[in-house]
């Protein structure tokens, strides 16, 4: 079979791999532009391929996404891919699919924990890279640097000789410039093109092998339903009758209806494809991600995917707060139910399993910004839910409690280096590289169990005045680490249903931290704020002043009200304790006990006794 294997000229699979915020959106938004794709006249945004709502609010990208350009009569098929830790079973399936990456890294920040995570899955699939060195006209730009950590990447990752020999072009993607040489200037990104055709191998294939199509991804469409997006590894696809390999070694007969392929962001009707093209196939409706559908006669399944296990947990459960269902559409525990495994079916780094209680699932992926986006989505789709503070997964190897670890790679003015050190220590992280950039900043790397990351961002926004970034990436597991602080203030928990007016605010201010705005309508159990002690305190958050018949010029209190802090989603997650959860509907996030009445409810210190 190796003899009839033969190599297509006439396409190129990229896939543009990257630490998030170094540019990979921006850079594919100029090829796009450039290649002719859009008319002159066509309005088209910026990051044209963030599509959600999500991406766009929050500047990165979290579903890998396919375009097509057309460059001297070679298609050239691009997937951009999420730089966020959290996200990277996108990345891994996406690698599966392509011949060839183009790994991007920032001029000034350099390589960052995730374009390691990224380039070492490209170097373990063998993939051939090309280098590109984005945001050059940073005024902190250090290229030079930044390459000789680029090839101190490579050869750390055991990449091999042809691998090392990687090409580098030097880009400014939001001006639409690359060129191979720093000292010779452009105007666009031709060079790029170019370099991407003379590097990067066309797929590998064999005519004459029985059909093969993996699905790495999966969309719906309101007019066609589901579309499964892949490669066809073998032979010719075209609407018809074929077999889907199952996951668990079932075939059944299913029949494509339509295959789509693309053309710049729009999706274009094919009649067959061959081997080597990357496409969507309509017609499928129950099609899982890594499933395999294959010739009639010669059914032959592919290898399945491979993704890292998911390490943090979270409960879901249906809302059963005094308000529920007055602000969301889907309410009940089986809507939840479908929804959780429909999202676990495109998204292949997540797991649901039941639990003991009927009405609540455990819900299991890479961190908590990644279990974040999905109840944001959730809410976004008319689902009220609560859930509960995240816990890491454990487990036991050679009879020993292991759980997972972290690389925290964290960038900071030198001024807080004892500050950062101080907090990571507590929660028995240790420091394993120092590096000095030249400038005011340190860049410092740490190994860190996940769970002393659970709530670590906003403290370390705060001790760094805002000035600190951080970045982790799962580095594996070690032996448990022992007990690590947990939060050490209390709550302020409203001990009555009603409205919170600005005189019952103005004297809770000086207890703690309020959550909540004047006005706000609180109910017995939920958190309104958090308590300057180590114990939770009860209080009457609805209490109004008594008014008198007789009123005199000087005895209203001027009362001044400190701003509240706002307690989002991705804050309330990390601050909740072990008897807390969080109420999201499509309206409101609150902070609850898990035992809403005062009189059920444990003491805080009994609690941590037990």
């Amino acid at each position: 079979m190796q003899d009839n294997l033969k190599r297509r000229e006439d396409i190129r699979n990229i896939a543009i791999i990257a630490h998030v915020d170094h540019g990979k959106t921006t850079l594919v938004d100029a090829m796009l532009h450039q290649s002719g794709i859009f008319r002159a006249n066509e309005q088209v945004m910026e990051r044209v391929m963030d599509s959600l709502d999500l991406e766009r609010e929050r500047g990165i990208t979290i579903l890998a996404k396919n375009t097509a350009i057309e460059y001297r009569g070679v298609k050239i098929n691009i997937v951009d891919t999420p730089g966020h830790a959290d996200f990277g079973g996108e990345v891994e399936r996406t690698l599966s699919m392509v011949d060839g990456v183009m790994l991007l890294v920032d001029a000034s920040e350099g390589p960052l924990p995730q374009t390691r995570f990224v380039l070492k899955k490209a170097l373990e699939a063998g993939l051939p890279p090309i280098v590109c060195i984005n945001k050059i006209d940073r005024p902190d730009a250090r290229v030079t640097t930044v390459l000789d950590e680029i090839y101190g990447l490579f050869i750390d990752l055991d990449a091999t000789e042809e691998q090392l020999e990687f090409p580098v072009v030097y880009t400014n993607a939001r001006a639409g410039i690359a060129t191979l040489d720093l000292s010779e200037p452009s105007d666009n990104v031709q060079p790029l093109f170019e370099l991407i055709l003379q590097t990067l191998p066309g797929p590998l294939v064999d005519p004459a092998a029985p059909t093969q199509f993996q699905a790495n991804n999966l969309e719906y469409d309101d007019y066609v339903g589901r579309l499964a997006i892949g490669r066809v590894r073998n032979g010719t696809l075209k609407p018809g009758f074929y077999v889907l390999c199952r996951l668990d070694g079932r075939e059944q007969p299913v029949k494509i209806t339509q295959i789509y392929g693309w053309h710049g962001l729009k999706r274009i009707e094919m009649e067959s494809v061959t081997a080597g093209d990357i496409v969507a196939v309509a017609g499928i409706e129950d099609i899982g991600i890594g499933e395999t559908i294959a010739d009639r006669d010669h059914p032959q399944p592919l290898p399945a995917l491979r993704v890292d296990e998911p390490t943090i947990a979270m409960v879901f459960s249906a809302n059963n707060s005094p308000w529920a269902g007055r602000e969301g559409e889907f309410v009940t525990s089986r809507k939840l139910r479908e929804r959780l495994f429909s999202e676990q079916r495109k998204n292949v780094s997540l797991r649901v399993e039941d639990t003991e209680q009927p009405d609540a699932l455990k819900v299991t992926g890479r961190g908590e910004f990644q279990l974040a986006i999905v109840i944001e989505t959730m809410r976004r789709e008319g689902y009220e839910v609560q859930v509960s503070k995240p816990t890491v997964v454990t487990r036991e190897i050679n009879g020993t409690l292991h759980e997972p670890v972290e690389l925290l790679a964290i960038d900071v003015p030198t001024d807080f280096i004892g500050v950062v050190s101080q907090l990571l220590a507590v929660r028995r992280g240790k420091m394993t590289k120092m590096i000095h950039s030249g400038s005011s900043r340190v860049r410092l790397e740490f190994s860190v169990p996940s769970r002393g990351l659970i709530g670590f961002r906003s403290r370390f926004l705060t001790d760094t005045r805002g000035t600190g970034i951080m970045n982790a990436l799962f580095n594996g597991w070690a032996p448990w680490h022992g007990p690590i602080q947990a939060r050490t203030n209390g709550a302020m928990v409203a001990d009555r249903e009603g409205a919170a007016p600005p005189y019952a605010i103005f004297h809770l201010q000086e207890r703690g931290i309020l959550f909540i705005a004047p006005g706000t309508k609180v109910y017995e159990g939920m958190i309104v704020g958090e308590y300057s002690r180590d114990n939770d305190l009860n209080v009457n958050i609805c209490r109004e002043k008594k008014l008198t018949n007789i009123r005199a010029a000087g005895r209203d209190e001027n009362i001044l009200i400190t701003p509240h802090r706002e307690m989002g989603l991705e804050n309330g997650i990390e601050w909740i304790g072990d008897d807390e959860l969080i109420e999201v509907t499509p309206q409101s996030v609150r902070l609850r006990k898990k035992v809403l009445k005062q009189t059920d409810r444990p003491r805080r210190k009994q609690l941590e006794a037990d």
